[in-house]
């Protein structure tokens, strides 16, 4: 693979790095016919971000080998390794006027060399790893609720909560207005907490066609990315959504570039239309058999708060899970779990993220049916002698 960057464009290759670079580690290459996709999904796999540049984009494109043998160029590079060459924005537009990108599976090496002014030639030498494609499964059609604003808008609108801030709620009111609201644990005390909201008229949207009273809870560090992204180029963007607990898909549509960034949102039991499945899992693709440790080509949407015990579906890095409690249960059982639960807390990680039902998007191969279940007790060799004498 070979394609060459100039002018104004590798600043827009930049921002597109800088943008994947809040979501996830890793970044995943595949040159297409359709162009070069570069993909990124965070260690929950609850956000899932993917740019399209089509080959007018580029001043040369050239996917390299036949049509057949493409798919074994997908690879992926660590984020902060491909994140270094395009760090500072500002110097790109000053300093470079002409960017190279060369994929050598060979060599396994990811050649990008940055063509600067006054004759001065920056050649990085990235290795990578081969890799399935990376691919989440949603459709922005059978979404009920579309948005669609500036990235202006939305950006000033965003800029009035702090950046500490985890999670925003975005809702249809009445009349035609948007609202961002901050969102607020059922937990914590009115009094004591600050709720930050705002409307947004219906007039500041170019198309408004939502479910009435729908409203979503999803994760404002990602969104943030994409409109810093969004706003620099000047592109519309484009918000797609469900019930709350379905992902939310934003997007951004120019004719050589492409965005998608699909995030999980805050699962709501009292607004949900349908019962969750025995073991959590909504539409289910039957996934490989001969996956190992590698990504599959697929993602799937999970409900991690409709877990069972024994379902062999391990649990979201981010979202703590439910146990079912059983009919009839023993105050003093209740007792201990209540006193097990405390402990579990006071014994918490720092930067652990908070407590809640989100609908995390997971690899299919993660929820094999018939997988091996947990590991037997295993035999007690000695036992503890702490209370002999």
């Amino acid at each position: 693979m070979k394609c060459v960057v100039t002018g104004g464009n590798v600043k827009v290759l930049g921002r597109a790095v800088h943008s994947l670079s809040r979501i996830g580690d890793e970044l995943y290459l595949e040159p297409t016919e359709s162009g070069l996709s570069l993909r990124t999904v965070n260690s929950s796999r609850s956000a899932f971000a993917s740019f399209l540049f089509a080959p007018l984009f580029f001043q040369l494109y050239d996917a390299g080998g036949a049509p057949s043998d493409r798919e074994l160029f997908r690879c992926k590079v660590h984020m902060k390794s491909f994140l270094g060459i395009f760090r500072s924005l500002p110097s790109l537009e000053k300093t470079v006027w002409k960017c190279l990108i060369l994929l050598k599976p060979r060599a396994s090496r990811l050649v990008v060399q940055l063509h600067c002014k006054y004759g001065v030639t920056k050649t990085h030498n990235l290795a990578f790893h081969e890799c399935e494609r990376l691919q989440a499964v949603f459709n922005t059609q059978h979404c009920a609720s579309r948005l669609c604003a500036p990235a202006r808008v939305l950006a000033e609108a965003v800029v009035h909560f702090p950046q500490t801030l985890a999670e925003v709620t975005l809702g249809a009111g009445p009349g035609g207005k948007i609202s961002l609201r901050n969102y607020v644990e059922d937990e914590m005390e009115p009094s004591k907490t600050m709720v930050t909201e705002l409307w947004l008229a219906e007039d500041e949207f170019q198309t408004v066609a939502v479910a009435p009273g729908s409203h979503i809870t999803f994760c404002l560090k990602e969104f943030r990315g994409l409109l810093t992204f969004a706003e620099a180029s000047n592109l519309p963007l484009t918000i797609h959504y469900d019930v709350p607990g379905r992902p939310v898909v934003f997007t951004l549509d120019d004719t050589v570039l492409e965005v998608h960034l699909v995030l999980a949102t805050l699962s709501d039991p009292e607004s949900s239309l349908q019962p969750p499945p025995a073991n959590g899992v909504s539409h289910l693709p039957a996934p490989s058999d001969d996956f190992a440790d590698d990504l599959e080509s697929y993602m799937i949407a999970m409900e991690t708060s409709a877990y069972e015990e024994g379902s062999g579906v391990p649990p979201s890095p981010t979202s703590p899970l439910r146990t079912p409690h059983p009919a009839e249960s023993d105050p003093e059982e209740e007792e201990e779990e209540e006193e097990e639960e405390e402990e579990e807390e006071e014994g918490a990680v720092p930067g652990t993220p908070p407590h809640k039902k989100f609908r995390s998007l997971f690899f299919g191969s993660v929820l094999m049916p018939g997988g091996p279940g947990p590991a037997p007790t295993q035999e007690v060799l000695a036992e503890d002698s702490d209370g002999e004498y």
